[in-house]
Parts: structure tokens; sequence; C-alpha cells
């Protein structure tokens, strides 16, 4: 295979750019486990009695991802992010406003291998949130396994990620005085498996717990999608039905999360390694669909309102698609 290397003359903005990507990548890859074994170091040390405390500390504060986390706004300001953004670079785009006294459940698509985009919006003030949609805080919803993490939970709560538990969505969702977003990678863990380039597979025709919770609290569903957020990798081969696939689902059953077997460019050479491919990602947020709160919803309430969101994804999709890059001959797949 033959290297192409970077050149050396590559302006420091851009280091910086690559730099901040790939200290997001470690964050989502290594840092967990980091904070665990710092953890685990420290109890076994002469500072045993700080761990002792952190475990009663966390013990208190046990809940505080289901009950709508604990964001840090001058962590969500960092330089670093704007540096994030730049080096795809990654754009927010608002089609409508938002009445800032109503709760929104906003379904993000697609998921991507690492949602690069979803943390990029929601997670920092990179692109904007907060000025676009004056009044609205976000949260993206992530995996609970990892905020029971030492430290890691501490730090991604920082950025207003909490647990995607059914408890912490009715949190965010039910409170009285609006104001709140809920962003849900809807795909979730399978449609990581799916995620390459060129990709429009979206695992969602089963996906409906967002959508009665919806109903239950009367919170208005908004479909997002994010242009450009399956080009960053491309992945192994891994077919539905092949051993791969196979391997993967298992794990995924066992663990709880996808293992894409996913590869872009290196830090110094464009050929290979983890880094994502420079590519444009523009989130689109669009229209709200109106959810009437049925406290008590029926199967038949549920299905209703889950095909009038689909039918508003694809209206979504059909009518940014070209601006962003993508054939009018191309449409999204529901599975």
């Amino acid at each position: 295979m033959r290297i192409e290397f970077a050149p050396l003359n590559v302006p420091l903005r851009r280091r910086l750019q690559t730099a901040a990507v790939l200290q997001w990548l470690f964050s989502f890859l290594a840092l967990a486990q980091c904070c665990l074994a710092a953890f685990m170091l420290l109890a076994l040390s002469d500072w045993w009695m700080l761990a002792l405390l952190y475990a009663g500390w966390l013990w208190l504060d046990w809940d505080t991802p289901i009950t709508g986390g604990r964001r840090c706004e001058w962590i969500r300001t960092w330089t670093v992010w704007d540096y994030f953004r730049d080096y795809f670079p990654l754009r927010l785009v608002k089609t409508v406003d938002l009445d800032p006294k109503k709760n929104y459940i906003f379904g993000f698509h697609p998921h991507g291998v690492l949602v690069a985009g979803g943390f990029g919006n929601f997670c920092t003030e990179s692109t904007g949130f907060s000025r676009l949609f004056p009044g609205l805080t976000p949260h993206l919803l992530m995996l609970p396994f990892w905020f029971r993490v030492p430290f890691f939970r501490d730090y991604i709560m920082c950025g207003g990620l909490v647990s995607s538990s059914k408890s912490s969505l009715s949190h965010l969702i039910s409170r009285p005085e609006g104001g709140n977003v809920a962003v849900i990678a809807v795909g979730g863990a399978p449609e990581a498996l799916d995620a390459r380039p060129g990709a429009l597979r979206l695992q969602v025709l089963n996906r409906k717990g967002f959508i009665k919770l919806a109903l239950k609290h009367g919170a208005q569903l908004v479909p997002v999608f994010s242009f450009g957020e399956n080009e960053l990798f491309d992945q192994m081969d891994n077919p539905t039905g092949s051993p791969l696939r196979r391997l993967q689902n298992r794990l995924q059953s066992i663990m709880g999360i996808a293992m894409p077997l996913f590869h872009a460019r290196g830090v110094f050479q464009y050929s290979f390694g983890l880094i994502p491919y420079r590519k444009s990602i523009t989130t689109v947020v669009g229209e709200p669909i109106p959810v009437i709160q049925t406290m008590s919803p029926s199967r038949d309430d549920i299905e209703n309102l889950h095909k009038v969101y689909l039918k508003s994804l694809v209206e979504l999709f059909e009518k940014h698609k070209t601006a962003y890059g993508i054939p009018e001959d191309h449409h999204l797949t529901f599975v």
C-alpha cells in the first residue's frame, strides 16, 4: 500500500484542528478506560482515602445523569471546540424558530460511527446552538453504562451528555417550564455498524420508545439530519449475515455498545489511521411536529405519530439533500 504523507508546511491552524479532533477521538475511545485505571490505582495507593471520598461522592451523585446532568458552560465554550468545528468543517442549520416554552425531542440521523455532528453541535457551543435557539438547553443522550465510570462521567456531563434511560428522557421532557431539548441518535449502536460513505440506511422502523414518551409528556418531535455524518470513516465490509457482522451483533448484545471496525487517515499521513476524514458535516434541524399530550397512548397513537415522524424526516432529507452533495436519485432506506 502506498502511503501518502502530509506535507511539512501545513499551516499551524490546521495542525491545531487535527489535534482538537485527536483529543476528541481519545475521549471517545480511551478516556473512560484511563479514568477507570486511574481510580483503581488511586484506590491501591497511599492516597486510597481520596478514592474512598470519591466513591462516597459517586454514591451520592449516582442519579445526576438521569436528572438532567451537570453541565459546565465553561467547558462547552473551550477554544478547542472551535478547532474541532473547523476541522470538518461542522455547521448547524436552523429551518424554523423553536418556542423556548416547550420541550423537544430531537431525533438525530444518522448515528454515524462516533456521532461527531451530534457532539459538536449539542455538547459544545462551537456552532452556536444557544444563539440559534435562545432559551433552549440541549442534552445529548448516551448509553447509561458510561455514567458508571469514575471521573469520566463527570467530564462527559459537563458537555450536556445525560443517560439515555427512559427515566432520564422522561425527566427532561416533563419539565413544566419547558426549554429542554433531548437529542437522541435514534438508530443507536446497530446503525453505527452500517455507517460508511454513501450509506443512507437508517434503523428507525422499530424505534418507537421515544415516540411513546413524546406522546406521554406532550414533547414536540423534531427530525434532525446530519449530512456528511457517514462520510467520516470507512469500515470493514460487514454485510448482514457475514461472520464479522454476527460477531459484532453478539458483542453488542453482551456489552450494549457497537464495535465498528472503522478506519480513515492518520495524523501525519492520509492513508490509514483512526482520524476522521476532513468531510463537511451540516446538521439541519427540521420543523417541530405538534404532539398532543396523551397520558396513556394506545398502539395506534404511537404508530400514527411514528408515521408522521418518518414522513417529516423524509421531507427534510429530500428538501436539503442536493444542497449538501447527495444526488437527486438517492433516497433514505428505513429498516
